[in-house]
């Protein structure tokens, strides 16, 4: 297999487990991720939905070689020190490198409808935001896992940038995972849409637009609902999210799992409850 034939993306049984903030000694890892295993073409681009081992890029280990050119963008980066520092926004880009990417540079600050002259600790989120994706798109990634990172921009900006992203992808070959909850304007985004629920993937990446609905939609009424919506992502998304809710509440009725969202049956009040009521001068 010729290195252009090689997958952008090729997991293996990957199990990924970590502690939670504020977990007992004697709690379990929290399991992020079960036996995960898919694989993605070159130029591909995933939809990742979902509520709120060993892995290859490339074809390299991606514990023991990484491969360059594989570029991560999430919701926190806006929320680090360094971000909102007074520093003018042409010096910010030039400090990672922006002088060596100058055309792509140029086209992303039109695209994304930046002000070199903006500081950065006066802009806002969705300013600061656009800041950080022309950072992180400027150089000639192969590879781009976005985890929810258009949920500043308006409503022209997000789209100007999925255009971008798409003739990345038919262009250059470059490969994008998206994960998002706002699906508005996606049905013709991705080449292949996956869902994943409780570290698994109930579906694994699959081409979009989906053909075989007898079974990737088991359920008549989710089918009926799906066709219905006009086939739109936002109404499959909508099915995935409602049943993965409906099956978490059922575990937790039936004891298989611990019940941690929503309220709670409690007849004695809590310590910040007894606290907070004895300060209570409202009445």
């Amino acid at each position: 297999m010729s290195g252009s034939d090689l997958p952008a993306i090729d997991i293996q049984q990957l199990t990924f487990t970590h502690t939670t903030p504020g977990a007992l000694l004697s709690d379990k890892p929290f399991v992020a991720l079960r036996d995960v295993n898919f694989s993605l073409p070159r130029g591909s681009r995933t939809l990742l939905v979902g509520g709120n081992g060993a892995g290859k890029m490339l074809g390299r280990d991606v514990f023991k070689d990484f491969p360059p050119n594989v570029v991560y963008l999430g919701t926190e980066w806006a929320m680090n020190t360094g971000t909102r520092g007074d520093i003018v926004v042409s010096d910010f880009l030039n400090s990672v490198g922006g002088y060596r990417h100058k055309e792509r540079r140029d086209h992303l600050l039109d695209i994304l409808d930046i002000n070199l002259d903006w500081h950065m600790h006066h802009i806002s989120d969705g300013e600061r935001r656009r800041v950080q994706l022309c950072m992180g798109l400027m150089g000639e990634w192969d590879i781009l896992l976005l985890d929810e990172v258009t949920v500043d921009l308006d409503v022209l900006v997000r789209d100007q940038l999925l255009e971008f992203l798409q003739q990345e992808t038919i262009e250059r070959n470059a490969t994008v995972v998206y994960a998002t909850h706002i699906f508005d304007g996606l049905n013709t985004f991705p080449t292949h849409i996956a869902h994943m629920c409780d570290g698994q993937f109930t579906l694994n990446p699959t081409p979009w637009p989906l053909r075989d609905l007898d079974n990737l939609l088991e359920d008549p009424k989710a089918k009926e609902h799906f066709l219905k919506s006009g086939s739109s992502i936002h109404a499959l998304a909508l099915t995935w999210l409602s049943n993965d809710r409906t099956v978490r509440v059922q575990a937790e009725k039936e004891g298989k799992r611990r019940k941690v969202r929503g309220a709670r049956a409690q007849t004695i009040p809590s310590d910040s409850e007894t606290f907070y009521k004895k300060y209570d001068y409202s009445h």
